[in-house]
């Protein structure tokens, strides 16, 4: 894999810089209600040292009744300051699932401006099996000022969305299982109906892993989203079950080059509550 600091390290990358003095790398692994397993004490057991722990739901806007939507500029600057994490650092981020929810909060430093930032590739899985270090230590943390440039074109809210749905004019993807796609499986929150965005395409982001939970190569990415009837000549937008895994696919189409994506941050949780939206199955 060709490391790229601001989109995908390797495992090998990020051992070699674990020592730089301007690498700050954040453990945001965060999981479905129904997965069992408690990030923060899963963090607070064992982490890539120095790692600090960024709370996906804590850092989000709480004023939303969705969850985990974009913070406000001034949380989000707060937050980073507060983890020691500014101007001229090197981000990277990493999940305890191999690559689930670590793209959400790459998306969102991009969405603030910050270029210099990463996933880490297979995530903490991967960095364990190669029996590197990890520890149980908080790391020691001095704030750090941070400016942000918010990129509102990397964020579209339902409105935006519904506008594309209705003209076909961009090509929406969504990230889920196949069988939530087609309104065959129940959604993980109550309240929702079942089924998809009309003219939305389904590329469950399982499929644009290895068995690794490492992230295929740009060849194999794109092939995916062909297969899926995605026509990639149309600007792009992201979107799933509540805007976590809506960011795998925006990683993957960054990996391949494309640049006109946006992220659906409401996402299902918003679009599958309002029953005057119209919804597609099968």
């Amino acid at each position: 894999m060709a490391d790229d600091p601001k989109s995908l390290v390797s495992t090998d990358w990020l051992a070699a810089h674990l020592k730089d003095p301007d690498l700050r790398i954040l453990d945001a692994s965060w999981y479905l209600p129904d997965a069992g397993r408690d990030a923060r004490a899963e963090y607070d057991n064992a982490h890539i040292p120095n790692a600090r722990f960024f709370d996906i739901d804590e850092v989000s806007d709480h004023r939303s009744d969705l969850p985990h939507t974009v913070p406000p500029v001034e949380k989000f600057m707060s937050r980073m300051r507060a983890m020691g994490i500014g101007d001229g650092h090197q981000v990277v981020v990493y999940d305890g699932a191999g690559l689930f929810s670590a793209p959400r909060v790459w998306w969102t430093f991009k969405l603030m401006g910050k270029q210099d930032v990463a996933v880490l590739d297979g995530g903490l899985p991967k960095w364990v099996s190669e029996g590197r270090d990890v520890e149980d230590l908080p790391p020691v943390v001095r704030d750090r000022h941070m400016t942000v440039s918010r990129q509102n074109q990397m964020v579209r809210d339902v409105t935006h969305v519904a506008r594309a749905s209705k003209l076909g004019d961009h090509s929406i993807i969504d990230a889920r299982p196949a069988d939530r796609f087609k309104g065959e499986a129940p959604e993980p929150r109550e309240g929702m109906r079942a089924g998809h965005i009309p003219g939305s395409l389904n590329v469950p982001f399982g499929d644009l892993l290895n068995d690794d939970k490492t992230m295929k190569s740009p060849p194999q990415l794109r092939a995916v989203f062909e297969a899926a009837g995605v026509d990639l000549s149309k600007p792009a937008i992201t979107t799933c079950g509540s805007g976590v895994t809506a960011a795998v696919l925006f990683l993957a189409l960054e990996r391949i080059g494309k640049t006109d994506v946006s992220l659906y941050d409401g996402s299902w949780s918003e679009w599958g509550m309002f029953p005057d939206l119209p919804i597609e199955t099968g």
